[in-house]
């Protein structure tokens, strides 16, 4: 018997979920069960193209974001996904055109930057971030991760980034804001998900923090860290009432 719609978007989030653990294999089996009903999801059909290719099954992988422009023709990502894959298989002309296409398409919240140019700014801005961190210079990586959010709002995966580096500062009440943010807009985003739970319970609010990770296990209940965070609290909460 088919899955229902909104059953089957309950499955996509345990395959977004084992996508961020970078269990590609149990993310790409997951995308593929529901695309057995459901072919017409063009975000499941991109999720599961990028899942191949991260597991080098390139051909497979631009199959995948065919389909899912076949159903959408304005799906920038995947057009985007697809000329990076195009440029991987020597396709370089066929690649460009997806890049330009991707470009026409959408600017990604920026009209300053045209969208090839301005993802390399905001990503090349996210990289230093990165290094700053390495380098245990927080305050200067927050900085790179605020310029490249300037270019690129929507880039959830460097607001991330950005919440967890203003946690290791203690700025935890925007770090609540911020990871509300992300969960505003990608409700599945498990990672961001954990940490604002972690967030609440250093605020003092451990039934909110609690009912973060209660979701998260709902969409995977073999989720170590949500299951870790809640026992901890819960001991805690039994250890006061003693």
């Amino acid at each position: 018997m088919p899955t229902d719609p909104k059953h089957a978007r309950q499955i996509v989030a345990r395959g977004v979920s084992a996508w961020e653990r970078e269990d590609f294999e149990s993310a790409l089996q997951t995308f593929q069960s529901v695309l057995k009903d459901h072919a017409s999801f063009a975000d499941v059909q991109n999720k599961a193209g990028l899942c191949l290719a991260m597991l080098g099954r390139l051909e497979e992988a631009l199959n995948h974001f065919d389909a899912a422009l076949e159903l959408n023709a304005s799906y920038a990502e995947a057009h985007l996904n697809r000329g990076i894959i195009l440029n991987d298989l020597g396709r370089h002309e066929e690649a460009q055109e997806a890049f330009a296409k991707a470009g026409e398409i959408e600017t990604r919240d920026s009209r300053v930057f045209p969208s090839e140019v301005g993802n390399r700014i905001a990503v090349t801005h996210a990289q230093l971030g990165d290094l700053y961190l390495v380098a245990d210079h927080p305050s200067n990586a927050i900085e790179h991760y605020r310029a490249a959010l300037e270019i690129r709002p929507r880039f959830m995966d460097i607001r991330s980034k950005f919440a967890e580096t203003l946690m290791e500062l203690g700025e935890l009440e925007q770090a609540r804001e911020e990871l509300t943010l992300i969960l505003e807009s990608r409700p599945s985003f498990v990672g961001a998900r954990i940490r604002l739970g972690v967030v609440l319970n250093r605020l003092g609010e451990d039934e909110e923090a609690m009912k973060q990770w209660k979701r998260c296990l709902e969409d995977d209940p073999r989720d170590m860290r949500a299951r870790a965070y809640l026992a901890s609290v819960e001991s805690t909460a039994e250890g006061l009432g003693d």
